[in-house]
């Protein structure tokens, strides 16, 4: 296993400042922030030029790693494949095809991305559609040599209602997308919030448990008695602000990284465990931000063996 980090969370620096900076921090792979330009939500950096990625940028960007001694474990582009309008989602799976095309030119093999939902039809619906739409992704990343991996994360801000944007958030809904030929990026703060004890996860799902991402989660106390479980309702102004908890970085939440670490390795898991940065109480400056993700390594650090 290795200790890496999602680039995500630092989108004004170049990859190569991030990796001078990882390497020295002690992080040994880098997670790869790979979303067009013009991202549409916080956490989202284009950290690779995926658009016309040639020869010359893949030597260059290999030799960045082997100078500062990291690996890329995975390319990083998290969106809504089954988006409900059809320029938006055709843009969208264009675009993760070419995050395939530059991780098979860095002999990366992994993508990650989001399963996704149309918010206006019904679950149901959006199930039969990825049948129609993910074997011809997942043949098209095969080809590469890459495997498309998807984060469990439930995404209830690209819901109006604050209900799951990501069908994938459930083992229930992993056994199924599993038949698609995707393999999980699990990541334990989100089954942390929706009640699934993150550790029992492990095990029966060892085998497609490719990549995994840390990130903690922190319950806010007596909230979830005023919001209920789906959060805030008729005063929810961030749509990802559900009012009872928040995102952390490890060792600030309530993850039992102990119990986590010790079943990844109990069950033969040997990629990198990724920190993702989305803590609030280490965001609004870089500095802040490198703080919190050296909080995590001090966490993760003495878990992980080197």
């Amino acid at each position: 296993m290795k200790l890496g980090m999602l680039t995500a969370c630092l989108p004004r620096l170049s990859l190569a400042e991030i990796a001078a900076w990882a390497s020295e921090a002690g992080y040994e792979a880098l997670e790869v922030a790979a979303w067009p330009d013009t991202g549409g939500r916080d956490f989202e950096a284009a950290h690779l030029p995926v658009a016309g990625f040639d020869d010359r940028a893949a030597d260059r960007t290999r030799a960045l790693m082997e100078r500062h001694g990291l690996g890329i474990s995975a390319l990083a582009y998290y969106e809504n494949n089954l988006h409900p309008d059809p320029e938006r989602r055709a843009g969208i799976h264009s675009h993760l095809k070419e995050v395939v095309d530059t991780a098979a030119a860095l002999d990366v093999p992994y993508v990650g991305t989001f399963v996704g939902r149309d918010w206006t039809r019904p679950v149901a619906h959006n199930l039969a559609e990825a049948e129609k739409v993910f074997p011809e992704l997942v043949e098209y990343a095969g080809e590469n040599g890459v495997k498309l991996i998807i984060e469990n994360c439930v995404m209830e801000g690209w819901h109006p209602d604050g209900y799951p944007g990501n069908l994938a958030y459930s083992p229930e809904l992993w056994e199924w997308m599993f038949s698609l030929g995707l393999y999980l990026n699990w990541d334990p703060s989100h089954l942390t919030w929706i009640g699934i004890d993150p550790v029992k996860t492990i095990a029966p799902y060892a085998d497609r448990i490719v990549h995994a991402q840390a990130k903690d989660l922190q319950i806010l106390p007596g909230k979830v008695d005023r919001y209920g479980f789906f959060g805030k309702a008729a005063q929810r102004e961030d749509p990802w602000d559900t009012g009872w908890w928040r995102y952390r970085v490890p060792g600030r939440g309530q993850v039992d990284w102990n119990a986590v670490v010790d079943a990844l390795y109990e069950n033969g898991f040997t990629g990198t465990l990724s920190v993702e940065h989305e803590d609030p109480v280490w965001s609004g400056t870089e500095e802040r931000v490198k703080t919190g993700l050296r909080i995590a390594h001090r966490t993760l650090r003495p878990l992980v063996i080197t």
